[in-house]
């Protein structure tokens, strides 16, 4: 067979690009700076003539428009749109009922610490069901784990909405909150999927301004249904119906994204079409194992897995969830600044959280800022700049968290002092809590790249247990404590963890080095541009 022959079945140009970086595992380019080892597929290379193998289905070259990052700009900003939008609504659902808790529990005749366990549960559930949405769409791909997830968690809200005890209640609150978890794991990865990483970071920042406008919403619109008409259950009722309209939208204009199922796809065409004649074609996805084994390895296992071995996933772990945590303390934490001591009422209590989600809109225009930055790097680093460069935002949202912690505890303690200082405490504590998530999201997707989903997946079952377990004590803390002293432990534990950034950034690249999972396809850069004499400093 010929080479002009063999590359015209499988749909590969004869002036396609081919990898820079040929001793890297299995990266193939995608498309000139956009190139990128996100379309690394598996672990296992494939058998070689002449130096390349004929029978490997890969794109038709640079701009071949099934390629999701060669689709029209427009199209590309809709489905991240629908992704914001998505995300937006499962966040806000983790939080809308906590303003009702004391409703609830005069209905099923339970203390208000059981009604709590209606944000835990939902948040335990974001515990279990990033095991099953991350790695399962590396599986079987975007599209099928977002319909699934969409679906199913409006029919278990709905359960929620007519729920005539508080067992039921409780149990599919927590099966909801399962199925949330999909949007909140897979969409960044979506993003990475469709978005070249020169614009990603623009994307992310939108999508992080989502995760956290969301549970800020909860408490405004949840602090007013209650008190009218529609009752408590008026919450579940709004929470279902637009989550439904979430779950139409996704099954309806939601296409796959995922490029190793496309490929896999596309090979399958090719096999059909010509059974005789493309027999010998495969795609890398079909050279996983999809044995039983298999199978659980690339799911269950590999969150762990990579918790277990990644030092740079344990570490912003456990800074992202210090972060969580802190947004879901302010929901307990509010009400004893401005309805205790200030004696507001259940409804303008909530629009103090607007202070939040003011905070999370300004980061994400300082998260605008660094992305243009980061993308001026793309053409010197041949499209892969070192993911260290995604940390600036995280570098100063630190201190600026402290600050605004403190600024929050101990003007709120004194009801003498005007309301607007613990409110612009709160300011910064958005400013932070977003600039800080949408920086070490991105950094892990830039470190893990085709693993990005499994990252993120055992990312966000850390974080969501340590959030869930927050409500259950910070009543506690912040009443026994004072509000001034509870926000002076929260912002010790902030300095601990401020330097995280600065670490990364300066040993990140060593570590990344022995890593089983980070491709470090900049250090493969780095060599060749030292090699042409570009500085690097």
């Amino acid at each position: 067979m010929s080479a002009r022959s063999a590359e015209g079945r499988n749909g590969l140009s004869s002036t396609a690009p081919r990898s820079p970086w040929t001793g890297l595992d299995r990266k193939a380019v995608t498309k000139n700076d956009e190139q990128d080892s996100e379309s690394i597929i598996s672990d296992k290379p494939a058998p070689l003539h002449d130096g390349k193998d004929y029978n490997l289905v890969t794109w038709d070259g640079p701009d071949d428009p099934d390629n999701p990052r060669n689709w029209s700009t427009k199209y590309r900003l809709f489905l991240t749109t629908l992704c914001c939008i998505t995300t937006l609504n499962v966040t806000f659902a983790s939080s809308a009922p906590t303003p009702a808790l004391t409703f609830i529990a005069k209905d099923f005749n339970i203390s208000v610490e059981a009604a709590n366990l209606l944000t835990t549960l939902f948040l335990v559930g974001y515990i279990a069901g990033p095991i099953i949405w991350g790695p399962g769409s590396e599986l079987l791909g975007r599209r099928f784990i977002f319909r699934v997830s969409m679906i199913s968690g409006t029919l278990f809200i709905l359960g929620q909405t007519l729920a005539q005890n508080v067992e039921t209640l409780l149990i599919t609150r927590f099966i909801a909150g399962v199925f949330a978890a999909a949007p909140i794991t897979n969409c960044s990865a979506l993003m990475a999927d469709i978005w070249a990483p020169a614009a990603r970071g623009h994307a992310v920042s939108f999508f992080v301004v989502c995760v956290f406008i969301g549970p800020v919403l909860g408490p405004v619109v949840g602090s007013f249904v209650p008190e009218s008409y529609l009752g408590w259950r008026g919450i579940f009722w709004i929470m279902m119906i637009v989550t439904a309209i979430c779950g139409i939208l996704m099954t309806f204009f939601m296409p796959e994204t995922y490029a190793p199922v496309l490929l896999q796809w596309k090979a399958r065409q090719l096999r059909m079409a010509d059974p005789e004649k493309n027999a010998t074609l495969y795609a890398e996805h079909d050279k996983e194992d999809w044995s039983f084994y298999g199978v659980i390895n690339r799911t269950l296992y590999r969150p762990f897995y990579m918790l277990y071995q990644e030092p740079i996933l344990v570490l912003v772990t456990l800074y992202l969830s210090f972060i969580y945590g802190i947004l879901y303390a302010l929901f307990e934490a509010v009400p004893l600044v401005f309805i205790d001591k200030r004696g507001w009422g259940l409804g303008p209590d909530g629009l103090a959280f607007i202070a939040v989600g003011l905070g999370s809109c300004l980061a994400a225009g300082i998260n605008f800022f660094f992305s243009f930055r980061y993308a001026s790097l793309i053409e010197k680093w041949k499209g892969f700049p070192p993911p260290e460069e995604r940390l600036y935002g995280a570098m100063i949202a630190g201190p600026c968290l402290v600050i605004g912690v403190l600024l929050f505890g101990w003007t709120g303690q004194y009801p003498n002092v005007h309301w607007i200082a613990p409110a612009f405490g709160m300011i910064l504590v958005g400013i932070s809590v977003s600039l800080i998530f949408a920086s070490l999201s991105a950094y892990l997707v830039d470190v893990y790249l085709m693993y990005s989903a499994s990252a993120l997946a055992a990312n966000t079952m850390c974080r969501s247990a340590i959030a869930a377990a927050f409500p259950l004590f910070t009543v506690q803390m912040f009443t026994k404590l004072g509000i001034n002293w509870a926000s002076t432990v929260v912002a010790c534990v902030g300095i601990v963890l401020l330097p995280s950034p600065f670490l990364f950034h300066k040993f990140g690249s060593r570590i990344r080095r022995e890593s089983k999972f980070a491709p470090c396809v900049d250090l493969k850069i780095a060599k060749q541009l030292e090699a042409e004499g570009h500085n690097l400093v």
